[in-house]
């Protein structure tokens, strides 16, 4: 232990405070903000203005649509949005189920019970992502969907709950869609391909926090399917879905009655910043990769944690590193530990997430008699110490050896 303190105590601390989720997860370079001014500029004139569906818009999706490998992008709002949108398209009907993992934000969640759905929560394995046991467990004859989250960078196994679903086809529908929330996995890979290239749709997360962003707020859909494109766009815009492209998919003239529809269009200066954001994507995901790779050789020297389960077919991009204490430290032991790290060595830890019906309260009542054993035990052992990717080696250097002198004080 002293060997450790000697250690912790050379490194001199952070060189600055770092947030468990800083608030901005990448970086922004002269190059943003020359492309916010340029469109400032180019909206000027009355006859253009800062328009919708402007060429902006148009190049950011293609070019989204093309860095994942889909046929389609739509940008919209936020990544809430995004997921209110998707299950919105399921037309839900009364009594009709989604399965959703309850390792959660409040998002998609909420995204089903706000389309009218009953929420059906699932359990995790110890990749924090939805276990495909209790995934095929929880399927029904009333199952429309599978709405899963890619847990803090990792993409869960799409392949097996597709093949899941195609066992258990719904009565009138068919097999359940598998819709993926990538919130915080945008950059990530599976088995060769991008994130958001398997499934009915993906909705991906342009917020401050996240990978990328497009001046803070923003969300962006993908899929391959031209009928579900053109329902998403007369989501997104009060029914409207013109689409020349789509249209000639679909071997269509027009495109008919769409529905209701509201207005949750990303702006012209978004998408403009959103292009160059895009372009340097990988730049910003490089350096989390790195700095968790070197987080995993220094933390596993420290035999009492459970660093993170990372599937050979999977490319994760480390939104957050997970960090799981041992069964017997579960709970108020592993709240003592992030205490001990926060007051004595100034760093900073988020558990993300534990199981959602514990920490909300309009998810809890409407799934009253629901529990997740494996989700709840996951979520009291879990802490996530910060990563951003300019964080300098000493920095995470400094994490590592404070976080492994405080389990060894813990275990003494």
């Amino acid at each position: 232990m002293a060997q450790d303190q000697e250690k912790t105590q050379a490194l001199g601390g952070l060189s600055r405070e770092w947030q468990a989720e800083p608030m901005l997860g990448g970086w922004y370079t002269e190059e943003e903000i020359d492309a916010v001014v340029k469109a400032i500029r180019t909206s000027l004139d009355p006859s253009a203005g800062f328009g919708f569906f402007c060429d902006e818009i148009l190049e950011f999706e293609q070019k989204f649509a093309e860095y994942i490998g889909t046929k389609y992008a739509l940008s919209v709002t936020s990544a809430g949005t995004g997921l209110d949108v998707a299950v919105k398209a399921l037309d839900l009907e009364p009594g009709d189920e989604v399965v959703v993992p309850a390792m959660n934000f409040r998002a998609a969640p909420y995204a089903v019970l706000g389309a009218g759905g009953k929420l059906i929560l699932c359990d995790s394995d110890d990749t924090l992502n939805a276990s495909p046991a209790d995934v095929e467990a929880k399927l029904t004859s009333r199952t429309r969907a599978i709405l899963v989250t890619h847990m803090n960078g990792l993409s869960a196994p799409m392949d097996e709950y597709m093949k899941i679903a195609a066992r258990h086809p719904h009565p009138k529908y068919g097999p359940p869609k598998v819709i993926g929330d990538a919130a915080r996995a945008l950059g990530g890979g599976y088995k060769g391909a991008k994130i958001g290239k398997l499934g009915w749709m993906t909705v991906f997360s342009l917020h401050t926090m996240k990978m990328m962003t497009t001046l803070g707020e923003g969300g962006i859909i993908t899929t391959d399917d031209p009928d579900l494109m053109l329902r998403l766009r007369a989501l997104r815009q009060w029914g409207i879905a013109v689409s020349e492209d789509l249209e000639i998919a679909r071997g269509k003239k027009g495109t008919g009655d769409m529905g209701w529809g509201s207005n949750y269009k990303l702006t012209k200066i978004q998408a403009a910043v959103g292009l160059v954001q895009l372009r340097r994507l990988d730049q910003m995901i490089a350096p989390r990769v790195a700095l968790a790779k070197k987080r995993t050789e220094m933390l596993s020297k420290v035999p009492e944690l459970t660093l993170p389960s990372v599937p050979a077919h999977c490319q994760p991009v480390y939104y957050l590193y997970n960090v799981l204490v041992p069964k017997k430290w579960a709970g108020a032991k592993r709240d003592q530990l992030m205490a001990m790290l926060r007051k004595e060595y100034g760093v900073d830890t988020v558990v993300a997430n534990p199981p959602v019906y514990q920490t909300d309260a309009y998810v809890r009542r409407m799934t009253v008699g629901q529990s997740c054993p494996k989700a709840e035990e996951l979520g009291a052992r879990l802490f996530c110490p910060p990563m951003h990717p300019l964080m300098s080696d000493s920095d995470n250097e400094y994490i590592c050896n404070s976080i492994a002198e405080a389990v060894k004080r813990l275990r003494a």
